[in-house]
């Protein structure tokens, strides 16, 4: 979808992860980011990585890399400001970004398509994915003429909370159903957050 962008969102501190690059981490094979980017690259026009520290570290993905734009690790929403202003100067024709964590390897190969669909029917600027009644605040559709809207409420206001700031602006919820691997269901939205979690997805990636 030409008028849709992406991110990815790599900048956080991976503390459950015990620390490092959660996106590095290897899956049957490939890295968790390999699989995230083919997941959700045929679904937009430009993608971006969102991370801090030295890029070169992700020369391989052939992903431009930008830093968060505001200091401290103030979360997600960082992350989220990132790839709008990203967005504005690199690609400003797009109306729409998509973001996904970097640590989610069963996103919906239908996830752009359905959160346009779903804000556009209800004029909305905003479209978050829920699963099991949940919802995912950092797997979202933004309109990237409300980045100016959000840098005031992060640093101004020091907002931390993604669905705070959402509320503002009317956002709708767009529930997904688990998907199949191997011979289990998985939640779409599944985050492998801890080595754990690593462990699950690799023996259900082997089947």
């Amino acid at each position: 979808m030409t008028d849709v962008a992406g991110v990815i969102l790599a900048g956080g501190l991976a503390r459950r992860m015990g620390g490092g690059d959660k996106g590095m981490k290897s899956l049957a094979g490939e890295s968790l980011l390999t699989r995230i980017i083919k997941r959700i690259k045929p679904q937009v026009g430009p993608l971006v990585l969102n991370a801090n520290g030295d890029s070169d570290r992700f020369k391989a993905f052939s992903l431009p890399v930008t830093a968060d734009v505001v200091d401290d690790n103030p979360g997600p929403l960082a992350g989220v400001l990132t790839g709008l202003e990203w967005v504005a100067t690199h690609s400003p024709d797009a109306k729409w970004m998509i973001s996904v964590p970097c640590d989610a390897p069963f996103i919906p190969v239908d996830l752009v398509e359905r959160l346009v669909s779903e804000a556009s029917k209800q004029d909305l600027p905003l479209a978050c994915a829920m699963s099991h009644g949940r919802t995912h605040p950092v797997v979202g559709l933004w309109s990237v003429a409300l980045r100016d809207d959000l840098r005031q409420a992060i640093v101004h206001e020091e907002m931390r909370k993604v669905d705070r700031w959402t509320e503002r602006h009317g956002i709708c919820h767009v529930s997904f159903d688990d998907v199949v691997i191997g011979n289990e269901t998985v939640d779409p939205f599944f985050n492998a957050n801890k080595p754990d979690d690593l462990l699950k997805v690799e023996s259900l990636l082997r089947e």
